[in-house]
């Protein structure tokens, strides 16, 4: 089974061009925002050595290596949970996906439109993962009510347990919090799993910066910014040059 990853960021930070250099799908590039407004998904094979050894060893009629499938969305802006841009109905293409990744611009260009009239990786970080924690909430709401009603007149004890944890949830998303931030144990993790919440899977934080900097990428301060962000978050952080 495929691995995947839904792709996120404001317009015009690298998305798509990120996701033509791993797919090779030759998606829509262009300098304004939207370009991407269908989903874009490709699917890339992960190539694994110690497979290779091992049917050196034990010859296979075939060879199946990991698969990964990348769907690149539209850019989310702030307010897109209010109606701002186009929305944020493209987030229910990636609800189901293994993990996200949120790109980030980090370099200056004043050829390249900026959607947000400067450059800021805190404020776009944050203006995205807002929209994903408002979006949760959007869910957890709707499934809040229908599971406090089961677990309290039916006496049920599956919609007891998520109901427990929808609790937890609520408060977080609230405040904007994100989900994986919450510690669950074995049992509650099932049912997050369930839920699918885009601020419960992990994040990989992948800053777009500047060919010059690519010699040196600790030099930048917008890659430094990115950098501490997921250093506090407990993620990893990626530079690419897009």
């Amino acid at each position: 089974m495929a691995l995947t990853a839904g792709i996120v960021g404001l317009p015009n930070v690298g998305k798509s061009t990120l996701f033509n250099a791993i797919t090779k799908a030759g998606a829509e590039m262009a300098n304004y925002p939207f370009a991407t407004i269908d989903p874009n998904v490709g699917m890339v094979e992960v190539p694994d050595k110690r497979l290779t050894r091992i049917d050196t060893l034990i010859p296979a009629k075939k060879l199946i290596h990991t698969t990964f499938e990348f769907t690149d969305i539209a850019g989310i802006v702030k307010g897109a949970s209010k109606g701002e841009g186009l929305g944020n109905k493209f987030l229910e293409n990636i609800r189901q996906v293994d993990a996200i990744v949120h790109v980030v611009r980090a370099f200056d260009d004043d050829n390249i439109t900026s959607v947000t009239g400067t450059v800021d990786p805190l404020d776009d970080i944050e203006t995205i993962n807002l929209e994903l924690s408002i979006s949760d909430l959007d869910a957890v709401n709707k499934r809040y009510t229908k599971v406090e009603k089961m677990a309290k007149s039916a006496k049920d004890k599956d919609a007891q347990e998520e109901f427990e944890v929808l609790k937890k949830i609520k408060p977080v998303l609230e405040e904007g919090g994100s989900v994986r931030t919450i510690d669950f144990d074995e049992d509650e993790q099932k049912i997050v799993k369930g839920l699918f919440l885009l601020t419960s899977k992990p994040v990989l934080y992948v800053a777009n910066i500047a060919e010059d900097d690519m010699a040196d990428p600790e030099g930048s301060k917008y890659y430094k910014v990115i950098e501490d962000y997921a250093k506090k978050e407990k993620r990893r952080s990626y530079r690419c040059f897009c």
